[in-house]
C-alpha cells in the first residue's frame, strides 16, 4: 500500500529553483509555510512530540495545528508523519509521545498507527528503527503533557597518540590509513561492492586486508578505528547498508557480531560508529570548532553531528532516510520506498537521477560511480550541462540545510564526498549559500559552510577514525 495523501494544497514554487529540478518543493519551506497557516487562524492547536530511546533517552520537537473545524485539518496528519518520519531518523526511538490536546492527539494516534501497520513505507520505518536499533515495537503514546527531555552525550575520538589504524567503509570504497602520533604514514583507497554480496567473508575478508596493508606500515597496531555506513552500537552493527544482501540468518551468525571478532582477533582497543559521525568528528578536528553537522555526499548521504561541547549523542543522524521534500511526485528511495529522502537529493543517486535532465546521455547500466564521473569529465570541459546539476545540487544542499537548521544547533557545516569532487563542489557550495543568504538571511549569518582541502579530503576522515579509541 502506498502512502496516502490528504488533500494536499497546491505548494508555491520556492524562489530560488533548482535549475533541473522546477517542480521541487523543499520541506523547509512546506513546513515553514504550515505553521505559519496554522497560527494565523488564531486558534492553532499546539503539539509537542518527545521521542523516547531504550537508555531513557527524550527528545522533543514542537509544532502548531490546524484546529479540527479548519478546512485544511486534514493536512495535519501528512505534517505530523513526516516530522515524526524526520525524528525517527535522525534521532531514533521506539515510542513516540505525543502531548497536546487530546482529541486532536487521539485521532493523530490512530492514523499513525495505522500508517506504520498498513504501508510499506511505514513498516520499513518501523521495522529498522524500532524493530532492528532499538528492539521494540513502534508505539504511539498520547499524553497532555510531554515527559521531560532527557539526553546523554559522550565525547568522541581525538585520540592521536601512538600507532593507529583508520578505516572507512562506504558504498564503492573502502579506505584506510596508518597513523602515527597523528601523522599518515600510508593510505590506500580500494573499490569494492559490498551492496549486494550475499556472502559476508566479502566483506570480512576486504576489511582484513585493507587492515592488513596498513599494519605493514606500522612498528606495531596501538588501536584501529573505524567509520561505516549504518547504524552501530557498542560495535555491534544494527543495520547498515553494507550488508544488505546478506541474508537474515547470516547477518545474525557472521555480520552483527563482525567488529567484535576483529577486536579480538587484533586484540587492540577497536571502535566503530557511522561514518557521519566521522564525518563531522574531522570536521571539528579540521576546523577546531564545535557545533558541526557533517555531511558526506557519497554512495549514499551520511551525516553526523557535534555538540557545541564537542560530544556526539545518541541520535541516529541517519539523514539519507529523512524527508527532504514532501510532495507526491518526487524521486523514491530504493531500500525504504519513500518519497523525499536525502539520499536522492545529497549522493550519487542525485548525480544519477538528474544527467538525463541536464541532457548528458549515460548508458543504463553504467553504475553510479561512472556516472558521477561521466559528470566530472564534462565538468572539466566547462560544459554547461554539468554546471546545471551541480548548481541544482547546491539548491538542494541549500534548502535542506536549513530543514536541518530546525532539528540541530550547528554554526558550521563540514560538507565532503565524492560528489563534491572537483569543480562541481565549489558550485555546490555556492548556491546553498545564496539560498541562505535569499531565503533564510537569519541562518547565512550564523552558519559557516566548509570544504576540506585535498588533504583533508584524502586522509580527514580516515584520521578521525584512527583517532576514535582510547589507549589502554
Amino acid at each position: 500500500m502506498s502512502r496516502q495523501r490528504m488533500d494536499s494544497p497546491r505548494a508555491e514554487t520556492p524562489p530560488i529553483a533548482p535549475p533541473l529540478d522546477p517542480c521541487f518543493q523543499p520541506a523547509a519551506l512546506e513546513n515553514r509555510r504550515f505553521v505559519e497557516a496554522a497560527l494565523a487562524t488564531d486558534a492553532s492547536v499546539p503539539l509537542t512530540l518527545a521521542m523516547e530511546q531504550t537508555d531513557g533517552s527524550i527528545f522533543h520537537s514542537a509544532t502548531d495545528l490546524f484546529p479540527a473545524t479548519h478546512p485544511r485539518a486534514t493536512q495535519n496528519f501528512n505534517h505530523v508523519e513526516r516530522l515524526i518520519k524526520f525524528l525517527l531518523w535522525s534521532r531514533g526511538g521506539f515510542r513516540v509521545h505525543l502531548a497536546g490536546d487530546a482529541a486532536t492527539t487521539q485521532a493523530l494516534a490512530q492514523q499513525l498507527r495505522a500508517y506504520y501497520r498498513d504501508t510499506a513505507a511505514g513498516q520499513f520505518d518501523a521495522s529498522v528503527i524500532a524493530g532492528k536499533i532499538f528492539g521494540r515495537p513502534l508505539e504511539m503514546v498520547c499524553a497532555q503533557e510531554a515527559p521531560p527531555e532527557r539526553s546523554h552525550s559522550a565525547p568522541l575520538g581525538r585520540h592521536l597518540e601512538g600507532c593507529r589504524i583508520g578505516f572507512d567503509l562506504g558504498g564503492s570504497d573502502r579506505k584506510v590509513a596508518a597513523v602515527q602520533d597523528g601523522r599518515v604514514v600510508f593510505s590506500e583507497e580500494t573499490v569494492w561492492d559490498p551492496y549486494f554480496q550475499s556472502d559476508p567473508r566479502y566483506h570480512y575478508e576486504g576489511i582484513v586486508d585493507s587492515l592488513r596493508k596498513a599494519a605493514a606500515h606500522l612498528p606495531r597496531v596501538d588501536a584501529i578505528g573505524g567509520s561505516a555506513a549504518g547504524c552501530y552500537v557498542n560495535n555491534r552493527v544494527k543495520v547498515s547498508s553494507l550488508f544488505r544482501g546478506v541474508s537474515e540468518a547470516d547477518f545474525d551468525t557472521h555480520v552483527r557480531d563482525l567488529f567484535l571478532r576483529l577486536q579480538r582477533e587484533w586484540n587492540v582497543p577497536l571502535v566503530v560508529v557511522n561514518d557521519g559521525e566521522v564525518t563531522a568528528l574531522a570536521g571539528s578536528m579540521s576546523l577546531r570548532q564545535n557545533a558541526v553537522l557533517g555531511i558526506a555526499m557519497g554512495t549514499s548521504q551520511a551525516a553526523g553531528f557535534v555538540t557545541r561541547q564537542g560530544h556526539i549523542t545518541s541520535w541516529l543522524n541517519e539523514l539519507a532516510f529523512a524527508p527532504v521534500e514532501h510532495r507526491d511526485g518526487t524521486p523514491v528511495d530504493e531500500w525504504s520506498g519513500d518519497r523525499g529522502c536525502g539520499a536522492q537529493y545529497f549522493s550519487q543517486q542525485a548525480v544519477g537521477r538528474l544527467l538525463a535532465p541536464a541532457g548528458i546521455v549515460a548508458a543504463p547500466d553504467l553504475p553510479l560511480p561512472e556516472q558521477l564521473k561521466l559528470l566530472q569529465s564534462h565538468m572539466d570541459t566547462g560544459d554547461a550541462r554539468a554546471v546545471a546539476v551541480y548548481e541544482t545540487l547546491g539548491v538542494y544542499l541549500g534548502y535542506g540545510l536549513a530543514h536541518y537548521a530546525a532539528h540541530y544547533d550547528f554554526d558550521h557545516v563540514l560538507v565532503l564526498g565524492r560528489v563534491t569532487s572537483g569543480a562541481g563542489g565549489e558550485v555546490i557550495l555556492q548556491r546553498a549559500r545564496a539560498v541562505l543568504a535569499a531565503q533564510f538571511p537569519e541562518l547565512a549569518a550564523r552558519i559557516a559552510l566548509h570544504m576540506p582541502d585535498e588533504t583533508d579530503k584524502r586522509h580527514g576522515q580516515a584520521v578521525a577514525a584512527a583517532s576514535l579509541p582510547a589507549m589502554r
